[in-house]
């Protein structure tokens, strides 16, 4: 028994699209949900559903983060117009077919004609087209049902109409349909919308019909496609065969059958096809697949239908032909454009550019202009796979040769880091950057390049369009600029905006704009501090002043800390003499205690201030970190003293009258009172705290 397996067998353009679409964004790792199955296949639904492909019945079943997928059939615009309002992403996926039937219902019953379907009124794509019409429309399944409309419809024939059909709508009813509409409506303006391929799959389905014993039709059982082929195959092949995989061959019965066709609909995966050709085949002969054959006419262009100049013009399309399309959509993973004799064109998001985070959608409007390579052309569907990153490497390439010979500095993107270096990618040309030309310095990592734009020099040309480039040498040539401007103008009191790039024991060293000058450690706080950690890190952005400049040596101190932050500016403004204040103890000396008023300001409470009776030492009273109300007694500016006193708030202490041989003891209390030179003073240095 001889096995015939149809040429169009498998997915049509629109679907294998649609189902690419799907996997490409989950090898993205989006969230992917889809409007409806994508396929009317179960297998393939199942396989997505495994991997976290969800299906929804509207946007509003779609969750945060996900991407909804609108399938090949399309969606009537209330449904976009939903997902726009809830802000959904969309990744569109309608058939490029089906796009365009959109446009012409949507654009003719805007001027007023009315519309007639022909197709399954139930099917998502008719749907789809109705939610495409602004005006009065009706679908018909064919010529009886065309007859009744043109019956109940008054003066029907006197309106302006327009007929469209489904794509996957069955060829020979469809001629009918014309036929009879033409009859009674002369003024009816007909598009024929049935996609080519699917014309050309009943075509070859109905010859094989013909010449076998047995057809076996592949498909969905809710395939439309697919059960129209069944219908054209059936109708001169009695024994055809609907089967969903190899495993109901079982059921099939071809007994005495000398030659069987196979055929496909346009949602059946190329995998369950092969399987079911190889469960048959085991025991039968090998395939032989079914070889269109064409006549090869010469004719000039004047000589040729509308028809034949158009496939013409698509042989005259090749490969790595350079085309101009203009965009006619837009969805995150795919670019649609139109490069003129009727062919729509796709760029994918990896060809669009070598930039793995460029955002389509960002990029690229309606109507924008596009220079593209072409990629690989099909001649059946009048589609084109198209390429903007391999063109504008091709123009780059000149671009980048250019520029080593003249040492012009050129722009790129950081894609990847690789042993030796990074691949940065300039108007879509690689160029190789070694490690020792990536960086100011070595020590720097080549990581936080990845992604970055940078600017280089082109240092080496080799073979096989090589190129090998330089960042260290753009920003050694940039800083010397820096600093060389810099130079020409700072003076002391100059105020910039700096980042800090390293720390040491003694100070931080602060890039203020090319150039780096020092903060030292005790310019960072008015506080005493043991580390410039403690005030600032590495990567921070700090205010700093000029301090001081030597022109010779190429070195600039800087200051940090503000006068306004000065604790002394701050006390004055805000304390007097005679105020009562908390403060905490803070040290203990032989002479008294000191406490914190504010962070860097300190006071002394003398030993005869800390109680209103004899005190031999300030333990006896007080302990560190203990907080106690003071008076201040007196407050010296500029020798940075301020005397306190706990004594003063407090009630004088009564005392019994005592033995007249006591008297010595009271007269030296009142002598260390009352005389400051009688009590220890204390250093200046501490004092000044």
């Amino acid at each position: 028994m001889k096995i015939t397996l149809a040429k169009t067998a498998g997915f049509c353009f629109g679907v294998n699209r649609a189902v690419n679409m799907v996997y490409e964004l989950l090898e993205k790792g989006e969230k992917v949900c889809t409007l409806g199955p994508i396929i009317h296949n179960p297998q393939l639904v199942e396989e997505l559903k495994e991997k976290g492909v969800r299906i929804v019945e509207s946007p509003d079943e779609v969750k945060d983060g996900e991407i909804l997928v609108i399938r090949s059939h399309g969606v009537g615009l209330g449904v976009i117009n939903k997902a726009n309002e809830l802000n959904t992403k969309i990744a569109d996926a309608t058939c490029p077919f089906v796009s365009k039937i959109h446009k012409i219902v949507n654009e003719n019953s805007k001027a007023g004609y009315v519309t007639i379907i022909a197709g399954d009124r139930f099917h998502q794509e008719v749907k789809g087209i109705i939610g495409h019409c602004e005006g009065e429309y009706h679908v018909v399944s064919g010529t009886e049902e065309l007859e009744k409309l043109l019956e109940n419809q008054e003066n029907f024939g006197e309106k302006p109409l327009i007929l469209v059909s489904q794509t996957t709508f069955n060829a020979k009813i469809w001629e009918n349909t014309q036929k009879n509409l033409k009859k009674v409506c002369t003024n009816a303006e007909i598009f024929d919308t049935i996609c080519n391929a699917t014309s050309m799959r009943q075509n070859e389905a109905e010859e094989l019909s013909k010449q076998n014993d047995a057809i076996i039709v592949i498909g969905g059982r809710h395939s439309s496609n697919t059960a129209k082929l069944f219908d054209v195959c059936k109708a001169n092949c009695p024994r055809t065969y609907h089967v969903e995989t190899a495993a109901e061959l079982s059921e099939v019965d071809l007994t005495g059958v000398g030659s069987v066709g196979v055929v496909a609909g346009a949602s059946t995966p190329a995998g369950i096809i092969k399987e079911v050709i190889k469960t048959m085949s085991e025991n039968l002969q090998p395939v032989e697949e079914q070889m269109e054959v064409k006549e090869s006419v010469q004719k000039s262009f004047e000589e040729m239908t509308d028809e034949e100049a158009f496939e013409a013009s698509l042989s005259s399309l090749t490969g790595d032909q350079k085309v101009c399309g203009t965009v006619i959509a837009v969805n995150p993973t795919e670019i649609t454009v139109d490069i003129g004799r009727g062919v729509t064109g796709y760029v994918s998001a990896a060809e669009y550019s070598s930039n793995p985070d460029a955002k389509l959608m960002d990029e690229v409007k309606v109507d924008d202009k596009l220079n593209l390579i072409i990629m690989k052309i099909n001649d059946q569907e009048g589609t084109a796979m198209l390429s903007k990153r391999r063109y504008d490497a091709i123009a780059g390439w000149d671009n980048i040769v250019a520029a080593k010979d003249s040492g012009e500095i050129v722009t790129g993107f950081v894609k990847e880091i690789i042993k030796g270096g990074v691949v940065a990618y300039s108007n879509n040309v690689r160029v190789f950057i070694p490690a020792s030309q990536a960086t100011a310095s070595r020590n720097d990592s080549l990581e936080d390049l990845k992604g970055k734009e940078v600017s280089f020099r082109i240092i080496e040309i080799g073979r096989g369009r090589r190129a090998v480039g330089s960042i260290r040498s753009v920003l050694r040539e940039q800083k010397k600029a820096a600093e060389d401007k810099i130079w020409e103008s700072i003076a002391v009191g100059d105020r910039f905006t700096g980042t800090v790039k390293s720390l040491t024991s003694y100070g931080a060293f602060v890039d203020i704009g090319g150039v780096d000058g020092m903060v030292h450690v005790s310019e960072l706080s008015w506080q005493r501090i043991k580390n410039p950690s403690e005030v600032v890190l590495v990567g921070d952005t700090v205010e700093v002043y000029v301090k001081a400049i030597d022109p010779e040596k190429r070195k600039i101190s800087l200051g940090y800390k503000k006068e306004e932050d000065n604790p002394w500016v701050i006390f004055q403004n805000n304390y007097n003499v005679d105020d009562v204040v908390k403060v905490t103890i803070v040290s203990m000396t032989t002479y008294g205690a000191f406490a914190r008023i504010i962070p860097g300001i300190d006071g002394l409470i003398h030993i005869s201030q800390i109680a209103n009776k004899h005190v031999a030492k300030p333990q006896d009273e007080l302990t560190v970190g203990q907080e106690v109300e003071v008076k201040i007694t007196a407050i010296d500016f500029e020798k940075k003293r301020v005397s306190l006193s706990i004594r003063a708030l407090l009630e004088p202490e009564v005392k019994e009258e005592e033995p007249a041989a006591d008297a010595a003891d009271e007269v030296v209390y009142e002598a260390t009172e009352d005389n400051a030179p009688a009590v220890e003073e204390a250093p200046s240095e501490e004092t000044a705290e």
